[in-house]
C-alpha cells in the first residue's frame, strides 16, 4: 500500500487483492528478512539503550544510582536508534523488495521476479556490491533518530501516568502493554511519512539511481496528494499496538529477571 497505493482502495480491498493473487502464503512473503530484521533492530537498539543511558547521564551529570527523567530517556532512545538503523536497513530492503515483487511485475516495472531471499539478496550484491544493502540508510536514519524520541518518551510518560508518583517499575503487565502499545502508535504516527518514502526509495531503486528523501516527497505530494504518505498507515498500527505491547512485556519483565540473577551473584 505503501510502494502502490493506486492499486488498492484500502485495508479490506488490499488484503482481499493480495489473497487472491498470490494465495495465503503470499501473505507472509517477505517473513524471513522481517524476522531478522526485527530481531536485529531490537537486540541492537535496547542494548544500545542501556549504552545511550550512561551517555545522557553524563553528559546531563545525573548521578549514578538516580533514575533518568522522561526527556533523558527519551534521548537516550533516540541516540540508541541510529545504531539499531544499520542493522535495520539491509534487512528492510530486502524485505519491502520481496512484499513487493507482484506488484512490480503486474506494473511492468520487471520482467523477472525473484521469490527467494538468496535470489533477491545475490540480484542486490551482484548489482549494487555491499554498500547497495544500505539503499535508504540516510532516510531510515531520517525517520528513526526522531521517531524513538517520541517511541521511548511516550512510554515512559505513559508509565509515569499509570505510576501515579510512585515506581514504574512496580507496574503491573496490564499497564506496561498499554505503555508499550502507546509507544508503537507515537512512532509511527511520527515517522509513518518518511518510512512510506523510504519504502519507495528502496523498491524503486531496482531500476537505477532513486531520487532522495525530498525529491521523492516532492514527487509523491505533486502526484498523488499528501494523504498518500499516509497509505497503509491502519495496517501499520494495528501491528504496531499488540507487537509494541507484547515487546516492552517482554524488555521489562526480562530486564527484571536478569537484574536478581545479577544481584544473587
Amino acid at each position: 500500500m505503501q510502494t502502490f497505493p493506486q492499486l488498492y482502495k484500502g485495508l479490506a480491498d488490499c488484503f482481499l487483492k493480495t489473497y487472491n493473487q498470490v494465495g495465503f502464503y503470499g501473505l507472509y512473503r517477505g517473513t524471513s528478512p522481517a524476522l531478522l530484521a526485527y530481531v536485529s533492530q531490537g537486540s541492537v537498539l535496547f542494548m544500545c539503550f542501556g549504552f545511550c543511558q550512561q551517555v545522557v547521564r553524563k553528559v546531563a551529570r545525573v548521578e549514578q544510582n538516580a533514575e533518568l527523567n522522561d526527556l533523558e530517556t527519551a534521548t537516550a532512545g533516540s541516540l540508541a536508534s541510529a545504531f539499531a538503523a544499520l542493522a535495520l536497513c539491509p534487512t528492510e530492503l530486502v524485505k519491502c523488495r520481496l512484499q513487493t515483487m507482484y506488484e512490480m511485475k503486474m506494473s511492468g516495472k520487471i520482467t523477472h521476479s525473484y521469490s527467494t531471499i538468496w535470489s533477491m539478496v545475490k540480484s542486490i550484491f551482484m548489482k549494487d556490491g555491499p554498500l547497495g544493502f544500505y539503499r535508504g540508510l540516510s532516510t531510515t536514519l531520517a525517520q528513526e533518530i526522531p521517531g524513538y524520541f517520541f517511541y521511548f518518551g511516550g512510554y515512559e510518560i505513559s508509565r509515569s501516568f499509570f505510576a501515579s508518583g510512585g515506581s514504574k517499575d512496580e507496574l503491573g503487565p496490564v499497564p506496561v502493554m498499554l505503555s508499550g502499545g502507546f509507544a508503537g502508535v507515537c512512532l509511527w504516527l511520527i515517522i509513518f511519512p518518511v518510512d512510506c518514502i523510504k519504502s519507495r526509495i528502496q523498491v524503486l531503486s531496482m531500476f537505477g539511481k532513486p531520487a532522495g528523501l525530498i525529491e521523492t516527497f516532492i514527487n509523491v505530494v505533486r502526484s498523488e496528494g499528501l494523504l498518500a504518505l499516509y497509505s497503509g498507515l491502519n495496517a501499520t498500527l494495528i501491528r504496531a499496538i499488540p507487537s509494541n505491547a507484547a515487546l516492552f512485556l517482554v524488555y521489562e519483565y526480562s530486564r527484571k529477571m536478569m537484574m536478581s540473577v545479577v544481584e544473587d551473584y
